[in-house]
């Protein structure tokens, strides 16, 4: 198979994990920058070009698009499906997780396990919504907020108002939830492909920090996932309608909750730490969905 990965970063470990994993097993891969597409609509004929030239003969598509391209990195992947092309994570999906309260929203209706989580655009109706979750002290995130960024524990209602007013002076929507305690600054990222789940690690934020990614200087260890956890990562997955994910769970006196469903999760804290290639998995996923090319000639 030809796979095109979108990648705005070609050096990056997960990209080239992937590429390491395709050509392993004998594919042609190419790392495709999703901002150097162009995209052209006509009636029954979607054309894409890359660097001005025209796209063809690509079998299927690993779509890696930073936060903060989403719109014009959902036009590429809407487009590529138009053409018929297989995309591993489609655009309906991406943008479901990247909108963390419509994933939210979906999640609960779902009866899987979140935190308390309130949604405003008044300054004033702060203080109402912080007690609603049981704060302070309560955590203020950014609605597209990735990898701990844009992520604030507020300890008290005046820290929190002022961190939602700074917020919303920069036109940013905000989510404000409960702080749970019980998870102690540690977390679970269970990565799910094609329904499966692949690999998983507990990770544990250092001393001081709440945000247990590892960038950030949190540790991570090989976890056996429990059934309850195994189950709220595949019903996650499953509802969002994605096939590669990264899942997030923390442990609260009421089971484990859901913070976060990645659906570009980085493959190197998780692969170092369960020691499994899931590279090689996602790429024999791929194998699994996307029918052989026919030789030439046929």
């Amino acid at each position: 198979m030809r796979i095109a990965i979108l990648s705005r970063q070609p050096l990056l470990y997960s990209t080239n994990a992937l590429i390491e994993a395709g050509r392993a097993r004998g594919h042609d891969m190419q790392v495709m920058d999703t901002l150097r597409f162009d995209i052209g609509i006509r009636h029954r004929q979607p054309e894409l070009f890359y660097n001005g030239q025209p796209v063809s003969g690509i079998d299927a598509v690993i779509p890696r698009i930073g936060a903060s391209i989403t719109f014009y990195g959902l036009a590429v992947v809407r487009q590529f499906e138009m053409m018929g092309i297989y995309c591993l994570n489609d655009s309906q999906a991406i943008a479901r997780s990247r909108d963390k309260l419509r994933s939210l929203q979906l999640l609960a209706r779902h009866n899987l396990g979140i935190p308390p989580t309130m949604f405003t655009r008044q300054a004033e109706h702060v203080p109402a919504c912080i007690q609603r979750v049981e704060g302070p002290p309560v955590i203020v995130k950014l609605l597209e907020g990735t990898q701990g960024v844009g992520v604030v524990l507020a300890e008290s209602e005046r820290a929190a108002s002022s961190v939602v007013e700074a917020f919303h002076g920069l036109d940013q929507n905000i989510l404000i939830q409960q702080f749970i305690r019980e998870a102690k600054g540690a977390d679970t990222r269970v990565l799910v492909v094609g329904g499966k789940v692949v690999a998983a690690m507990k990770r544990q934020a250092k001393p001081g920090e709440f945000r247990s990614n590892l960038h950030r200087g949190g540790s991570s260890k090989k976890v056996r996932l429990s059934a309850e956890y195994r189950r709220c990562a595949l019903t996650a997955t499953k509802v969002l309608g994605l096939q590669l994910a990264g899942v997030d769970l923390i442990e609260s006196g009421n089971g484990p909750m859901i913070m976060e469903v990645n659906s570009s999760p980085g493959l190197e804290g998780i692969t170092k730490t369960s020691g499994i290639d899931v590279a090689d998995a996602i790429i024999r996923y791929l194998e699994s969905e996307v029918p052989p090319p026919e030789p030439p000639g046929k």
